[in-house]
């Protein structure tokens, strides 16, 4: 019985370790100036803030990872909208505008139910951020951000896999 226990544990952790890991990467846009970030939680991203001043840029932005909220990336000024998720749903698509010279303009997030979230406005050049493989998801966001609003960003990709026995989230 031992035997057949550590056997069947050493299985499913093998198993774990060969499922598909896919990976992929955004590369940043924006000027770059300020304090860089990195978005981190456990699971998966079940809803995304995002604060934008009015007619203008976008000042910050919070995601959830199932339950818990990060902290704010940028600032929590001007208006705030607000998109939740529905489960087994995900963030498969992040487009906007930029300005080389200053700060993100706009950002559109895209589910995989196509649902939308848009903030901000159409000015400046133009970023589609997308994962390279499909049955892959948002895993982060990075990027930097001054005083005043976000500066510039970035996405990764990849899949996220139930954790084995209970219902946390592994991240590959």
């Amino acid at each position: 019985m031992k035997f057949a226990l550590v056997f069947s544990l050493c299985f499913i952790a093998a198993c774990a370790q060969h499922q598909p890991q896919f990976y992929s990467f955004s590369p940043a846009v924006g000027r770059g100036l300020g304090t860089s970030f990195a978005s981190s939680g456990e699971g998966r991203i079940t809803a995304v803030r995002v604060w934008e001043s009015s007619g203008s840029y976008i000042r910050g932005f919070q995601l959830r990872y199932d339950y818990a909220w990060t902290q704010i990336y940028g600032r929590k000024y001007g208006e705030e909208q607000e998109l939740v998720l529905y489960d087994e749903e995900a963030i498969v698509q992040i487009s906007g505008k930029y300005s080389t010279s200053n700060f993100i303009y706009q950002l559109i997030f895209v589910t995989s139910r196509g649902r939308i979230l848009m903030a901000g406005q159409p000015v400046g050049t133009s970023f589609n951020f997308y994962p390279e493989h499909s049955h892959c998801e948002l895993l982060l966001i990075s990027g930097r951000a001054d005083g005043n609003g976000l500066t510039a960003i970035a996405a990764h990709w990849g899949m996220v896999y139930p954790a084995n026995g209970n219902n946390t989230m592994m991240v590959h």
